[in-house]
């Protein structure tokens, strides 16, 4: 089911790709069908079942509650679904949320809710995992905070999450070994953006690992576990954790070219030898992928 009660009757960040592909879902045509039939970045972003690799080994708990916040045009909902008792997905794009239920109009356990995630209450305490995945880098652009939007979100997200919860994040490294090697920064679209420091009035940022890990620590999620999904989060091959490091012979190539052009100022591969041999992969990992939860958890 779709909640609207809580729209705001004005959608953003949609583009005619999204229009097109609910129309093509409305009109019948399966996932497979849209992918092999439209070659748009667009298109396979939202449709590949690589995006799935992200999550699909974790260890859910299966009668677990998932609160999915951002949850797009779907991408994971349907995996949630599959693992988890019940799945809410709060969404603030009005026609995103219809695609997402148009492409899992079959499952039974999921509750789509469209509106701005600070303006929807829900139950406390009620969610065993919150997920973050491609969301916190937008915080100040949908959290509306006098002081510190971070803090803000942190705090709903502590009111919602069970006491023994997880939360769930994904995001892109600023510092992230494509960038240096000539890949545009993925929301604003500019070479070193990240690697230079955001502008401050900017409306979107991504973090490097001591930040990201400072963050989640200064508002109450000390229990960390990071993993490092690769060449990315959004089109992973492999999940890297902090146990499982790549090794001299993991033979990681150089990120692929997805929705636009880039500088090729070295070769990644050889450069990724030298950052495992000097134990600073972490660091430059493209993506990190991160159960945090929260201090006083036993």
């Amino acid at each position: 089911m779709i909640d609207l009660q809580y729209y705001q009757g004005q959608d953003l960040y949609i583009d005619g790709v999204e229009e097109d592909l609910l129309q093509r879902l409305l009109a019948g045509a399966s996932e497979e069908e849209i992918i092999a039939s439209d070659d748009r970045f667009g298109i396979f972003y939202h449709l590949s079942p690589e995006r799935r690799f992200l999550l699909d080994w974790y260890p859910f708990r299966k009668d677990a509650k998932l609160l999915e916040v951002g949850a797009g045009p779907g991408a994971l909902t349907g995996l949630f679904c599959e693992r988890v008792q019940e799945v809410t997905a709060v969404e603030l794009s009005k026609l995103r949320a219809t695609i997402n239920h148009k492409r899992n109009e079959q499952q039974q356990n999921l509750k789509i809710v469209v509106g701005n995630f600070q303006d929807i209450p829900l139950q406390q305490g009620k969610f065993d995992y919150i997920t973050l995945i491609g969301v916190l880098e937008y915080t100040r652009s949908f959290i509306h905070a006098k002081a510190d939007a971070y803090q803000e979100l942190f705090a709903i997200i502590n009111n919602y999450l069970a006491a023994e919860g997880e939360l769930l994040i994904a995001i892109e490294n600023k510092f992230g070994l494509k960038y240096w090697a000539g890949e545009r920064e993925d929301h604003l679209g500019e070479y070193f953006t990240g690697i230079e420091g955001y502008a401050k009035d900017t409306k979107v940022e991504t973090f490097g690992l001591h930040e990201l890990k400072e963050l989640l620590k200064s508002n109450g999620f000390g229990k960390q576990k990071f993993y490092y999904p690769f060449p990315d989060y959004k089109f992973p091959v492999e999940v890297y954790s902090e146990d499982q490091l790549p090794t001299l012979d993991s033979m990681l190539g150089s990120s692929p070219l997805l929705g636009g052009e880039r500088l090729l100022l070295f070769k990644e591969p050889l450069a990724y030898l030298q950052l495992i041999k000097n134990r600073q992969f972490e660091f430059f990992a493209n993506s990190f992928l991160c159960s945090a939860a929260r201090s006083n958890k036993e």
